[in-house]
């Protein structure tokens, strides 16, 4: 039989993700039989700590990636955002999927807007680069640390842990939660994660039969823009232990990269944009944006 076979993470994010990716490929491969292989990773069971402190994003990758290696697996489906900027030798991203609302949300029971928020108010957000937007906007909220997936994080919010919070906005409305987003944090005065909203279709690097069934997947348009964004990344060597946001978005004229460094602790925040026209790699422009954040002083928070 005609089998591809899908590892993912177990949260109820990962399997809505890997589920649409297994729905696109029947309908692009009817013959097709796909199958999702469930696991959990170092990133879901170690909840007590911050990412940042045990190793970042690529935690919630490497068993799906050990899956992929020992052929129990033929791709791994990612949020794009939680990819590494580099990815281990015999692993490649074959297929990026039209993006989703690359927005992070405002989420409260009690209130709509940030500048809503009483004096002292606790927001929960695990991220740093939120943390450093928070406190740029305001500096008198209490930041906690906020781990767990969607629906963990939502009944810490219902609970009253916290009088707000902030989630990606494309992973609320895939769950069906998209009510629960009071406003909008939207770019380019508040920047996402790179490749936030996009999903990403990891494979064995030389795997022609898998990048062939994935191909139809492709969405160019999001490969362009996310490339730009992880490309200014990795030209900072940035990582979850650093605030880092980018955002590129295609104009009549090309490509408009917007990016980001901020420091968590004070809310000082460094930007830098450009743009580039259609025909010129997006690569390049990642690189631009970032040697313009470095020369405004981005390298002094990168090493904090």
């Amino acid at each position: 039989m005609n089998i591809l076979r899908i590892a993912t993470r177990q949260s109820a994010l990962a399997l809505w993700q890997a589920e649409h990716v297994a729905a696109r490929l029947r309908v692009a491969h009817p013959e097709l039989s796909v199958e999702l292989l469930p696991m959990t990773t170092r990133g879901d069971r170690i909840l007590d700590r911050p990412l940042a402190q045990i190793g970042g994003k690529g935690l919630f990758l490497k068993e799906l990636e050990v899956a992929l290696a020992e052929r129990r697996a033929d791709i791994a489906v990612h949020s794009y955002k939680d990819m590494p900027m580099e990815l281990d030798a015999g692993f490649e991203v074959g297929a990026v999927l039209e993006r989703a609302d690359a927005a992070d949300g405002f989420v409260s029971a009690n209130f709509s807007r940030i500048d809503e928020l009483p004096r002292g108010a606790r927001v929960g957000t695990s991220s740093l680069r939120r943390q450093a937007q928070l406190r740029a906007l305001r500096p008198d909220l209490e930041l906690l640390d906020l781990r767990g997936n969607v629906n963990t994080r939502l009944a810490k919010l219902d609970a009253g842990d916290y009088d707000a919070i902030v989630l990606a906005c494309a992973g609320l409305e895939r769950l069906g939660l998209g009510a629960r987003i009071k406003s909008r944090l939207a770019a380019p005065e508040w920047l996402p994660a790179a490749a936030q909203g996009a999903i990403a279709v990891e494979l064995r690097a030389g795997d022609a039969r898998t990048a062939e069934l994935i191909a139809p997947l492709h969405d160019a348009a999001t490969a362009r823009c996310t490339g730009a964004e992880r490309a200014m990344t990795r030209h900072l060597q940035g990582n979850c232990e650093v605030p880092i946001a980018a955002w590129c978005v295609e104009t009549e004229y090309g490509l408009q990269l917007h990016g980001l460094v901020g420091d968590a602790a004070n809310g000082r925040l460094i930007r830098a944009s450009g743009a580039t026209p259609f025909d010129a790699e997006p690569e390049a422009l990642g690189r631009k944006v970032a040697e313009e954040l470095l020369a405004l002083g981005a390298g002094e928070l990168l090493k904090t």
